[in-house]
C-alpha cells in the first residue's frame, strides 16, 4: 500500500469563519480529511505544525522545519504533500525544488482559495489531485497541485487571488491536468538525479535583495541601495526582455560599484511570460557583469540563490550554475 505523509503547515484550506475573519483552528483539517473515502490504496498521516501561519508570515525557520520533516520521514512514505497558504506558496515549492537534492519522490504543495468549510471550496478538488500525484513513484520533484494541473514548484507564480485559477507557470508547460482523464505529461517530467537524497537545510544568515525598477525616485533608490548594501546577491527585476535605463549613469556606476564588491546581480524580468535576453543595447547587461536569469521566476531565482550560497558554493560557481536548469527551473 501506499503512503502519503501530509505537513499541515496552514493557509486558508484548513481555517474557518471565526468572529476576527478566517482564521486556523487546530484539528479542524483531520476532521474534514476524515470524510475522503476515495483513496482506498493509500495511507495518509497527517503532521499539523503546532503553529499554523498564514503564508504571508513564512520565513526560513518554517523552510528549515518542512525539509527536515520530508528527511526524517523520507524513507517511510511513497510521497509527500505540504498543505501551504497560497500568497507564498510558490516561494516554498522553489526553495523545496532546490534544497531537496536527489529527490526520487513526488512532494506536492497544495492549499486553495476557500476554506474546506465553505460549501464551494476548491480545496477538494486540489486536496484529492494533490493525493495522485503523491502517489506516483516516477515523479521526483517538487510540484503545485492547483485548480486542476499540476505545475513545476520552481515554476510556478500565484496570478489570481480571487479565481480558483490561482497559479500558472506561463513558461513551462503543466505536468499534469486533472480532467475527467488524469494526463500525466511524463514527457515534461525531470529524470532522476544521479546522486542520492541530499536535503540542503537552508541558512537564515544570507542576505539576498530583491529589487524592482520603476521609473523615477525609486530607480535612484535602487542606485543608492546597491551603492551601499552589504547582500551577498540582488535580484535585479528590469523591464521587458531585461532593459535597464543605461542613460541613468547612476544606477550603472552603482551596478559597476556592486559587481566590484563581489556582489551577484541577477537579471530578471519583471513581464510575466517571456525572458531576458540581449537583444536590445539597454539589455545587454551581461557587459556590466550582471548574471542572465533568463526565464526564471524572481520566485526561483531567490531560492536558487539561497540553497547555492547555503551549499558554500563560491560566488564564481554560483553565477555559472544561475545560467544552468538544476531542477527545471528555466529553459535551456
Amino acid at each position: 500500500m501506499k503512503k502519503t505523509l501530509i505537513l499541515y503547515t496552514g493557509g486558508t484550506i484548513g481555517m474557518d469563519y471565526l468572529e476576527g475573519g478566517l482564521a486556523p483552528v487546530k484539528g479542524l483539517l483531520q476532521k474534514q480529511l476524515d470524510t475522503l473515502d476515495i483513496m482506498k490504496d493509500v495511507a495518509i498521516d497527517l503532521i499539523e505544525y503546532d503553529t499554523l501561519i498564514d503564508s504571508s508570515d513564512i520565513n526560513i525557520t518554517h523552510w528549515q522545519k518542512i525539509i527536515q520533516d520530508i528527511s526524517d520521514n523520507y524513507d517511510n512514505y511513497t510521497g509527500f504533500i505540504i498543505i501551504h497558504g497560497t500568497d507564498t506558496m510558490a516561494y516554498t515549492a522553489s526553495v523545496l525544488s532546490f534544497a531537496l537534492r536527489g529527490l526520487d519522490k513526488p512532494v506536492i504543495l497544495t492549499g486553495s482559495q476557500l476554506p474546506l468549510v465553505h460549501k464551494r471550496s476548491d480545496g477538494w478538488n486540489n486536496m484529492i489531485d494533490a493525493l495522485y500525484a503523491a502517489g506516483r513513484e516516477d515523479l521526483h520533484e517538487v510540484a503545485i497541485a492547483f485548480n486542476n494541473k499540476l505545475l513545476r514548484g520552481c515554476r510556478a507564480q500565484k496570478v489570481s487571488t480571487y479565481r480558483f485559477f490561482g497559479f500558472d507557470s506561463v513558461d513551462a508547460a503543466p505536468l499534469a491536468e486533472f480532467g475527467i482523464h488524469i494526463n500525466w505529461f511524463t514527457k515534461y517530467w525531470q529524470k532522476s538525479q544521479r546522486f542520492s537524497f541530499a536535503p540542503v537545510i537552508p541558512q537564515d544568515n544570507i542576505k539576498i535583495l530583491d529589487l524592482s525598477l520603476r521609473p523615477g525616485f525609486t530607480t535612484d533608490f535602487i542606485a543608492e541601495t546597491l551603492y551601499s548594501t552589504n547582500a551577498y546577491a540582488v535580484i535585479l527585476q528590469t523591464y521587458g526582455s531585461g532593459n535597464i535605463p543605461m542613460g541613468n549613469d547612476m544606477l550603472v556606476n552603482a551596478i559597476k560599484s556592486a559587481i566590484s564588491r563581489d556582489i551577484i546581480i541577477v537579471n530578471i524580468t519583471q513581464v510575466n511570460e517571456g525572458s531576458v535576453s540581449n537583444d536590445y543595447a539597454a539589455g545587454q547587461l551581461y557587459k556590466l557583469g550582471i548574471v542572465n536569469g533568463r526565464d526564471m521566476t524572481a520566485e526561483a531565482a531567490l531560492a536558487k540563490l539561497l540553497i547555492l550560497k547555503s551549499l558554500g558554493v563560491t560566488n564564481d560557481k554560483i553565477k555559472k550554475a544561475m545560467d544552468k536548469s538544476l531542477v527545471g527551473e528555466l529553459n535551456e
